[in-house]
């Protein structure tokens, strides 16, 4: 499959393409890729939707191991490869276990989850997969993170649900993963 909005050439930019694109890449990620190419198209957008994955990634008060956790979790209920790819080492490195990372590929719970991971687990997947929350999985995700943890949880399922989107109607390309989503 062919990637649908690949990266614009440079002499083609629009000058709010080229801002926002420059703003893009002189913050934290450091450069135009994956989702922001696709985006770029609508270059306000782009410039918006980017300051809250800045937020989330790189300022919320969730621990990374649990964004990353979070960010997986999503990936995988919208087959995105590239977030998924993107991530995974990030994931591991921030002490998402290899084996949860493995089950959450396979589409499957993982065995052993610590219980903010399990928190995070059940709030994210009831939301996804029933879209909503029941008492027992949200009390837990209160109890591990606090409202406004528990809200910046939520944020981070659509959100990265929304790149995701953007990203498979795109059909964005990707490297490999060391643990591929198995579909």
């Amino acid at each position: 499959m062919s990637d649908r909005l690949p990266p614009i050439p440079d002499p083609q930019l629009t000058p709010a393409q080229r801002a926002a694109a420059q703003e893009l890449a002189s913050g934290p990620r450091g450069k135009l890729a994956g989702p922001f190419v696709p985006l770029l198209r609508s270059p306000e957008l782009m410039a918006r939707v980017q300051k809250v994955g800045e937020f989330l990634r790189f300022e919320s008060g969730l621990p990374d191991r649990i964004k990353e956790l979070a960010i997986l979790i999503v990936a995988r209920h919208w087959d995105q490869p590239y977030e998924w790819s993107f991530h995974l080492p990030l994931a591991l490195k921030a002490g998402v276990a290899r084996e949860a990372a493995e089950a959450i590929a396979e589409g499957r719970r993982p065995r052993m989850l610590d219980a903010d991971e399990a928190a995070a687990w059940s709030l994210l997947t009831e939301l996804l997969d029933l879209r909503q929350v029941g008492d027992e999985a949200y009390a837990a995700a209160l109890d591990a993170f606090g409202e406004a943890g528990v809200v910046e949880l939520i944020a981070f399922g659509g959100y990265y649900g929304f790149l995701a989107m953007v990203m498979n109607a795109a059909r964005t390309p990707t490297e490999p993963a060391e643990i591929p989503l198995k579909r």
